[in-house]
Protein backbone atom coordinates (compact mmCIF):
# COMPACT_ATOMS: atom_id res chain seq x y z
CA UNK A 1 0.00 0.00 0.00
CA UNK A 2 1.46 3.58 -0.65
CA UNK A 3 1.00 6.55 0.99
CA UNK A 4 -1.73 8.16 -1.08
CA UNK A 5 -3.71 4.51 -1.04
CA UNK A 6 -7.29 4.75 0.79
CA UNK A 7 -7.27 1.77 3.70
CA UNK A 8 -9.90 -0.27 4.24
CA UNK A 9 -12.43 1.61 7.06
CA UNK A 10 -11.98 0.39 10.98
CA UNK A 11 -15.53 1.95 11.22
CA UNK A 12 -18.47 -0.95 11.19
CA UNK A 13 -21.11 1.75 11.40
CA UNK A 14 -21.64 5.52 9.59
CA UNK A 15 -20.45 7.64 12.65
CA UNK A 16 -22.47 11.04 11.11
CA UNK A 17 -25.22 8.84 11.52
CA UNK A 18 -24.53 7.75 15.05
CA UNK A 19 -23.54 10.91 16.04
CA UNK A 20 -27.25 12.50 15.07
CA UNK A 21 -28.94 9.53 16.39
CA UNK A 22 -26.71 10.58 20.31
CA UNK A 23 -28.38 13.95 19.78
CA UNK A 24 -31.66 12.66 19.18
CA UNK A 25 -31.83 10.65 22.11
CA UNK A 26 -30.36 13.46 24.40
CA UNK A 27 -32.97 16.02 23.30
CA UNK A 28 -35.66 12.88 24.09
CA UNK A 29 -33.78 12.43 27.32
CA UNK A 30 -33.48 16.12 28.08
CA UNK A 31 -36.56 17.71 26.52
CA UNK A 32 -34.78 19.96 24.20
CA UNK A 33 -37.05 21.30 21.39
CA UNK A 34 -37.30 19.05 18.14
CA UNK A 35 -36.55 22.08 16.38
CA UNK A 36 -33.13 22.65 17.60
CA UNK A 37 -32.01 19.05 17.56
CA UNK A 38 -33.14 19.25 14.25
CA UNK A 39 -30.85 21.53 13.63
CA UNK A 40 -27.79 21.07 15.18
CA UNK A 41 -28.06 17.26 13.84
CA UNK A 42 -26.44 19.14 10.56
CA UNK A 43 -23.01 20.58 9.89
CA UNK A 44 -22.27 24.06 8.87
CA UNK A 45 -20.43 24.10 6.61
CA UNK A 46 -17.99 21.75 4.74
CA UNK A 47 -15.35 21.69 2.00
CA UNK A 48 -13.41 18.75 0.07
CA UNK A 49 -10.61 19.67 -1.23
CA UNK A 50 -8.09 18.23 -4.05
CA UNK A 51 -4.51 18.24 -2.70
CA UNK A 52 -1.60 17.74 -5.10
CA UNK A 53 1.50 16.65 -3.58
CA UNK A 54 4.87 16.59 -6.03
CA UNK A 55 6.35 13.07 -4.86
CA UNK A 56 10.06 12.12 -3.96
CA UNK A 57 9.63 9.98 -7.18
CA UNK A 58 8.71 13.11 -9.10
CA UNK A 59 5.20 12.16 -9.64
CA UNK A 60 2.55 14.28 -8.44
CA UNK A 61 -0.63 12.40 -7.10
CA UNK A 62 -4.04 14.67 -5.54
CA UNK A 63 -4.32 13.32 -1.96
CA UNK A 64 -8.21 14.24 -0.78
CA UNK A 65 -8.56 16.55 1.90
CA UNK A 66 -12.22 17.36 4.11
CA UNK A 67 -12.63 20.38 6.18
CA UNK A 68 -16.08 20.76 8.13
CA UNK A 69 -17.61 23.47 10.45
CA UNK A 70 -20.21 21.91 12.87
CA UNK A 71 -21.63 24.40 14.78
CA UNK A 72 -19.88 28.82 15.83
CA UNK A 73 -22.91 29.74 17.93
CA UNK A 74 -20.97 30.01 21.15
CA UNK A 75 -17.32 31.26 19.33
CA UNK A 76 -15.46 30.17 16.41
CA UNK A 77 -14.92 27.06 15.00
CA UNK A 78 -11.97 24.36 16.61
CA UNK A 79 -11.08 21.51 15.75
CA UNK A 80 -7.86 19.21 14.49
CA UNK A 81 -6.54 17.95 11.44
CA UNK A 82 -6.21 13.85 11.02
CA UNK A 83 -3.83 12.31 8.28
CA UNK A 84 -4.91 9.01 8.55
CA UNK A 85 -5.72 6.30 4.90
CA UNK A 86 -9.12 5.59 6.14
CA UNK A 87 -10.43 9.07 6.54
CA UNK A 88 -13.92 9.43 5.49
CA UNK A 89 -15.83 13.01 5.12
CA UNK A 90 -19.06 11.32 6.90
CA UNK A 91 -16.19 10.64 9.83
CA UNK A 92 -14.82 14.12 9.62
CA UNK A 93 -18.19 15.38 10.26
CA UNK A 94 -18.95 12.96 13.19
CA UNK A 95 -16.02 14.79 15.09
CA UNK A 96 -16.76 17.93 13.88
CA UNK A 97 -20.28 17.72 16.04
CA UNK A 98 -18.17 15.68 19.09
CA UNK A 99 -15.77 18.77 19.21
CA UNK A 100 -19.29 21.30 19.62
CA UNK A 101 -20.48 19.04 22.55
CA UNK A 102 -16.90 18.90 23.96
CA UNK A 103 -16.39 22.57 24.30
CA UNK A 104 -19.70 23.00 24.95
CA UNK A 105 -19.11 20.68 28.24
CA UNK A 106 -15.87 22.41 29.36
CA UNK A 107 -17.19 25.95 28.88
CA UNK A 108 -14.98 27.22 26.19
CA UNK A 109 -16.11 29.76 23.76
CA UNK A 110 -15.61 27.62 20.87
CA UNK A 111 -18.05 25.47 18.37
CA UNK A 112 -16.93 22.21 16.74
CA UNK A 113 -14.94 21.59 13.47
CA UNK A 114 -12.61 18.59 12.18
CA UNK A 115 -10.63 18.40 9.28
CA UNK A 116 -8.63 15.32 7.93
CA UNK A 117 -6.37 13.99 4.23
CA UNK A 118 -6.51 10.93 2.98
CA UNK A 119 -2.89 9.32 3.16
CA UNK A 120 -0.12 7.52 5.22
CA UNK A 121 1.73 9.61 7.11
CA UNK A 122 3.92 6.93 8.02
CA UNK A 123 4.77 6.69 4.51
CA UNK A 124 5.77 9.89 3.47
CA UNK A 125 8.97 11.75 3.79
CA UNK A 126 9.21 14.66 5.75
CA UNK A 127 9.66 16.79 2.74
CA UNK A 128 6.76 15.01 0.81
CA UNK A 129 4.30 15.46 4.61
CA UNK A 130 5.56 19.01 4.68
CA UNK A 131 4.31 19.72 0.62
CA UNK A 132 0.91 17.69 1.41
CA UNK A 133 0.66 20.38 4.43
CA UNK A 134 1.21 23.38 2.77
CA UNK A 135 -0.60 22.67 -0.08
CA UNK A 136 -3.84 21.93 1.83
CA UNK A 137 -3.57 24.79 4.01
CA UNK A 138 -3.65 26.52 1.31
CA UNK A 139 -7.01 24.86 -0.40
CA UNK A 140 -8.63 25.02 2.88
CA UNK A 141 -6.70 29.60 3.37
CA UNK A 142 -10.25 30.62 3.17
CA UNK A 143 -11.97 29.15 6.09
CA UNK A 144 -9.50 28.62 8.55
CA UNK A 145 -8.43 31.62 10.64
CA UNK A 146 -8.24 32.55 14.43
CA UNK A 147 -11.60 34.26 14.65
CA UNK A 148 -13.31 31.79 12.52
CA UNK A 149 -11.50 28.51 13.11
CA UNK A 150 -8.47 26.86 14.47
CA UNK A 151 -6.96 23.84 13.74
CA UNK A 152 -5.09 21.56 15.76
CA UNK A 153 -3.03 18.44 15.93
CA UNK A 154 -5.27 15.04 16.01
CA UNK A 155 -4.38 11.24 14.47
CA UNK A 156 -1.12 11.50 12.47
CA UNK A 157 -0.33 15.32 12.57
CA UNK A 158 2.08 16.78 15.58
CA UNK A 159 3.49 20.20 16.40
CA UNK A 160 5.95 20.28 12.95
CA UNK A 161 2.56 19.74 11.09
CA UNK A 162 1.27 22.88 13.24
CA UNK A 163 4.27 24.70 12.77
CA UNK A 164 3.50 24.52 8.63
CA UNK A 165 -0.04 25.59 8.75
CA UNK A 166 0.82 28.51 11.00
CA UNK A 167 3.26 29.73 8.57
CA UNK A 168 1.62 29.18 5.40
CA UNK A 169 -1.50 31.16 6.66
CA UNK A 170 1.17 33.52 8.14
CA UNK A 171 2.93 33.96 4.77
CA UNK A 172 -0.19 34.39 2.73
CA UNK A 173 -1.44 37.04 4.87
CA UNK A 174 1.88 38.70 5.05
CA UNK A 175 2.60 38.96 9.31
CA UNK A 176 2.66 35.92 12.17
CA UNK A 177 -0.85 34.91 13.63
CA UNK A 178 -0.11 32.93 16.10
CA UNK A 179 -3.88 32.21 17.21
CA UNK A 180 -4.11 30.52 13.69
CA UNK A 181 -3.66 26.92 14.68
CA UNK A 182 -2.49 25.48 18.24
CA UNK A 183 -0.59 23.01 19.49
CA UNK A 184 2.42 24.21 17.52
CA UNK A 185 6.15 24.43 18.72
CA UNK A 186 6.98 25.97 22.14
CA UNK A 187 9.45 28.47 19.36
CA UNK A 188 6.70 29.82 17.62
CA UNK A 189 4.02 30.74 20.04
CA UNK A 190 2.94 27.16 21.24
CA UNK A 191 1.64 26.58 25.08
CA UNK A 192 3.40 24.90 27.57
CA UNK A 193 1.17 21.83 29.05
CA UNK A 194 0.05 21.30 25.35
CA UNK A 195 1.46 18.52 24.31
CA UNK A 196 0.19 16.23 27.03
CA UNK A 197 -3.18 17.80 27.95
CA UNK A 198 -5.39 15.29 26.27
CA UNK A 199 -3.88 12.53 28.97
CA UNK A 200 -3.11 14.64 31.51
CA UNK A 201 -7.25 15.81 31.26
CA UNK A 202 -8.20 11.73 30.93
CA UNK A 203 -6.06 11.34 34.09
CA UNK A 204 -7.84 13.67 36.41
CA UNK A 205 -10.71 12.24 35.08
CA UNK A 206 -9.77 8.75 36.00
CA UNK A 207 -8.88 9.99 39.29
CA UNK A 208 -12.01 11.91 40.68
CA UNK A 209 -13.96 8.69 38.98
CA UNK A 210 -11.92 6.56 41.63
CA UNK A 211 -12.39 8.77 44.67
CA UNK A 212 -16.19 9.20 43.71
CA UNK A 213 -16.01 4.89 44.11
CA UNK A 214 -14.24 5.33 47.29
CA UNK A 215 -10.90 4.26 46.24
CA UNK A 216 -7.77 5.84 44.65
CA UNK A 217 -4.70 5.14 41.28
CA UNK A 218 -2.20 3.37 43.65
CA UNK A 219 -2.07 0.20 42.21
CA UNK A 220 -4.93 0.28 40.07
CA UNK A 221 -4.44 -1.72 36.56
CA UNK A 222 -4.79 -0.04 33.85
CA UNK A 223 -4.76 -1.47 29.77
CA UNK A 224 -4.16 1.31 27.07
CA UNK A 225 -5.03 0.66 23.75
CA UNK A 226 -2.87 2.85 21.83
CA UNK A 227 0.31 4.03 22.11
CA UNK A 228 0.47 7.73 20.20
CA UNK A 229 0.68 10.86 22.31
CA UNK A 230 -2.36 10.47 24.23
CA UNK A 231 -2.01 6.80 24.73
CA UNK A 232 2.00 7.22 26.21
CA UNK A 233 1.63 10.58 27.86
CA UNK A 234 -1.46 8.52 30.16
CA UNK A 235 1.10 5.79 30.71
CA UNK A 236 3.52 8.18 32.13
CA UNK A 237 1.45 10.02 34.28
CA UNK A 238 -0.62 6.94 34.97
CA UNK A 239 2.57 5.43 36.46
CA UNK A 240 3.85 8.59 38.28
CA UNK A 241 0.80 8.33 40.21
CA UNK A 242 1.25 4.83 41.13
CA UNK A 243 -1.26 3.07 38.81
CA UNK A 244 0.09 -0.21 37.54
CA UNK A 245 -0.12 0.10 33.72
CA UNK A 246 -0.10 -3.77 32.77
CA UNK A 247 -0.81 -3.67 28.93
CA UNK A 248 -0.48 -0.62 25.58
CA UNK A 249 -0.60 -1.59 22.65
CA UNK A 250 -0.19 0.48 19.41
CA UNK A 251 -1.89 -0.27 15.42
CA UNK A 252 0.36 -3.37 15.21
CA UNK A 253 -0.91 -5.01 18.50
CA UNK A 254 0.67 -4.96 22.16
CA UNK A 255 2.27 -6.02 25.08
CA UNK A 256 0.60 -7.52 28.31
CA UNK A 257 2.78 -7.80 31.83
CA UNK A 258 0.16 -8.48 34.68
CA UNK A 259 2.80 -7.12 37.24
CA UNK A 260 2.86 -4.11 35.40
CA UNK A 261 5.09 -2.51 33.22
CA UNK A 262 8.02 -0.05 32.87
CA UNK A 263 6.50 2.67 30.72
CA UNK A 264 9.91 4.70 30.06
CA UNK A 265 11.39 1.45 28.98
CA UNK A 266 8.42 0.81 26.80
CA UNK A 267 8.86 4.31 25.92
CA UNK A 268 12.50 4.36 24.85
CA UNK A 269 12.14 0.70 23.31
CA UNK A 270 9.34 1.51 21.15
CA UNK A 271 11.19 5.00 19.74
CA UNK A 272 13.97 3.04 19.32
CA UNK A 273 12.10 0.16 17.74
CA UNK A 274 9.41 1.54 16.13
CA UNK A 275 7.03 -0.97 17.34
CA UNK A 276 5.80 -2.61 21.24
CA UNK A 277 6.09 -6.82 19.89
CA UNK A 278 9.69 -7.51 21.29
CA UNK A 279 10.16 -6.07 24.22
CA UNK A 280 11.53 -7.98 27.30
CA UNK A 281 9.86 -9.38 30.21
CA UNK A 282 5.96 -9.28 28.36
CA UNK A 283 3.67 -11.16 26.35
CA UNK A 284 2.37 -10.17 23.20
CA UNK A 285 -1.24 -9.30 22.63
CA UNK A 286 -3.48 -8.02 19.82
CA UNK A 287 -5.72 -4.78 20.13
CA UNK A 288 -8.81 -7.10 20.40
CA UNK A 289 -7.86 -9.43 22.59
CA UNK A 290 -6.77 -5.79 24.68
CA UNK A 291 -9.94 -4.60 25.06
CA UNK A 292 -11.00 -8.11 26.96
CA UNK A 293 -8.17 -8.11 29.17
CA UNK A 294 -9.32 -8.34 33.49
CA UNK A 295 -8.30 -4.71 34.34
CA UNK A 296 -9.65 -1.79 36.51
CA UNK A 297 -9.23 0.56 34.08
CA UNK A 298 -9.46 0.66 29.86
CA UNK A 299 -8.76 3.38 28.30
CA UNK A 300 -9.17 3.16 24.34
CA UNK A 301 -7.00 6.17 22.78
CA UNK A 302 -6.74 5.30 18.74
CA UNK A 303 -9.75 5.25 16.91
CA UNK A 304 -13.45 4.96 16.64
CA UNK A 305 -15.70 1.97 16.80
CA UNK A 306 -13.42 0.15 18.70
CA UNK A 307 -15.62 -1.48 21.46
CA UNK A 308 -18.82 -2.52 19.57
CA UNK A 309 -21.93 -4.56 20.76
CA UNK A 310 -20.02 -7.89 19.66
CA UNK A 311 -16.98 -7.65 21.89
CA UNK A 312 -18.76 -5.29 25.11
CA UNK A 313 -20.21 -8.73 26.72
CA UNK A 314 -16.60 -9.13 26.99
CA UNK A 315 -15.04 -6.71 28.43
CA UNK A 316 -13.72 -7.23 31.72
CA UNK A 317 -12.70 -3.12 33.17
CA UNK A 318 -14.43 -1.77 35.54
CA UNK A 319 -14.44 1.24 33.97
CA UNK A 320 -13.23 2.69 30.44
CA UNK A 321 -11.84 5.80 29.98
CA UNK A 322 -12.15 7.24 26.51
CA UNK A 323 -8.88 8.94 25.22
CA UNK A 324 -10.34 8.28 21.91
CA UNK A 325 -13.38 9.97 19.78
CA UNK A 326 -16.00 7.75 19.77
CA UNK A 327 -14.73 4.37 20.29
CA UNK A 328 -17.64 2.93 22.32
CA UNK A 329 -20.44 2.46 19.45
CA UNK A 330 -24.11 3.67 20.95
CA UNK A 331 -25.38 -0.63 21.03
CA UNK A 332 -21.77 -1.46 23.32
CA UNK A 333 -22.37 1.64 25.47
CA UNK A 334 -25.67 -0.15 26.33
CA UNK A 335 -24.64 -3.13 26.62
CA UNK A 336 -22.02 -1.58 28.98
CA UNK A 337 -24.40 0.05 31.10
CA UNK A 338 -26.90 -2.84 31.63
CA UNK A 339 -23.24 -4.59 33.10
CA UNK A 340 -22.87 -1.49 35.66
CA UNK A 341 -19.42 -0.79 33.85
CA UNK A 342 -18.70 2.70 34.06
CA UNK A 343 -17.73 4.84 30.84
CA UNK A 344 -15.95 8.08 30.96
CA UNK A 345 -17.34 9.59 27.85
CA UNK A 346 -14.61 11.49 24.83
CA UNK A 347 -16.51 14.48 25.25
CA UNK A 348 -15.26 14.90 28.93
CA UNK A 349 -12.44 12.52 29.05
CA UNK A 350 -10.35 13.64 26.24
CA UNK A 351 -10.81 17.15 26.51
CA UNK A 352 -7.78 18.44 27.84
CA UNK A 353 -6.18 18.82 24.55
CA UNK A 354 -8.96 21.31 23.63
CA UNK A 355 -8.83 23.12 26.91
CA UNK A 356 -5.33 23.52 26.81
CA UNK A 357 -5.40 24.85 23.12
CA UNK A 358 -7.65 27.39 24.32
CA UNK A 359 -5.24 28.46 26.41
CA UNK A 360 -2.86 28.33 23.68
CA UNK A 361 -4.98 30.78 21.53
CA UNK A 362 -5.77 32.86 24.35
CA UNK A 363 -2.11 33.16 25.11
CA UNK A 364 -1.46 34.02 21.63
CA UNK A 365 -3.80 36.74 21.02
CA UNK A 366 -2.81 38.50 24.08
CA UNK A 367 1.14 37.11 23.25
CA UNK A 368 1.53 36.83 26.70
CA UNK A 369 2.24 33.35 27.92
CA UNK A 370 1.69 31.41 30.87
CA UNK A 371 4.08 28.72 33.03
CA UNK A 372 3.73 25.11 33.53
CA UNK A 373 1.90 24.98 36.85
CA UNK A 374 -0.99 28.03 35.84
CA UNK A 375 -1.60 25.68 32.62
CA UNK A 376 -2.11 22.42 34.58
CA UNK A 377 -4.24 24.45 37.47
CA UNK A 378 -6.02 25.52 35.07
CA UNK A 379 -6.75 22.82 33.32
CA UNK A 380 -7.63 21.29 35.98
CA UNK A 381 -9.87 23.41 37.21
CA UNK A 382 -11.86 23.11 34.06
CA UNK A 383 -11.60 19.32 33.76
CA UNK A 384 -12.87 18.20 37.18
CA UNK A 385 -15.52 21.26 37.41
CA UNK A 386 -17.00 19.54 33.82
CA UNK A 387 -16.84 16.11 35.94
CA UNK A 388 -18.68 17.19 39.03
CA UNK A 389 -21.14 18.66 36.66
CA UNK A 390 -21.65 15.82 34.54
CA UNK A 391 -21.21 13.43 37.86
CA UNK A 392 -24.24 15.16 39.58
CA UNK A 393 -26.24 15.41 36.32
CA UNK A 394 -26.18 11.69 35.62
CA UNK A 395 -27.21 11.51 39.35
CA UNK A 396 -30.13 13.70 39.09
CA UNK A 397 -31.04 12.58 36.07
CA UNK A 398 -30.39 8.62 37.21
CA UNK A 399 -28.77 8.63 33.56
CA UNK A 400 -25.27 7.62 31.87
CA UNK A 401 -21.95 9.57 32.23
CA UNK A 402 -22.47 9.91 28.40
CA UNK A 403 -25.87 11.07 28.18
CA UNK A 404 -25.21 13.64 31.20
CA UNK A 405 -22.27 15.00 29.55
CA UNK A 406 -23.73 15.29 26.03
CA UNK A 407 -27.01 16.49 28.07
CA UNK A 408 -25.04 19.77 29.67
CA UNK A 409 -23.28 20.34 26.46
CA UNK A 410 -26.42 20.27 24.06
CA UNK A 411 -28.56 22.68 26.39
CA UNK A 412 -25.79 25.14 26.11
CA UNK A 413 -25.74 25.33 22.78
CA UNK A 414 -29.55 24.90 22.06
CA UNK A 415 -29.45 27.88 24.42
CA UNK A 416 -27.02 30.27 22.72
CA UNK A 417 -29.03 29.48 19.71
CA UNK A 418 -32.21 30.52 21.02
CA UNK A 419 -30.58 33.52 22.32
CA UNK A 420 -29.21 34.63 19.56
CA UNK A 421 -32.02 33.56 17.02
CA UNK A 422 -32.10 32.92 13.36
CA UNK A 423 -31.06 35.47 10.78
CA UNK A 424 -32.45 36.90 8.67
Amino acid sequence: MSAASPAPTHLREDPFALAQAQLRRVGETFDVDPNLIQVLSQCKKGVEVSVPVQMDDGSVFPFQGYRVVHNTTRGPAKGGIRYHPAVTQDEVKALAMWMTWKCALMGLPFGGAKGGVICDPKLLSLGEKERLTRRYTTEIINEIGPEKDIPAPDVGTDAQVMAWIFDTYSMNVGYSVLGVVTGKPLAVGGSVGRDGATARGSLYCIRTALQKQGSRLQDRRVAIQGFGNVGSNLASLLCDEGARVTTVSDSRGGIHNAYGLDVPAVIAYRAEHGVLQGFPGADEITNEELIEIDCDVLAPCALEQMITAENAPRVRAKMICEGANGPTTPAADEILEDRGILVLPDVLANAGGVVVSYFEWVQGLQEYFWKEYEVHAKLNDIVVRAFEETWSTRERHATSMRMAAYGIAVQRVAQATTIRGLYP
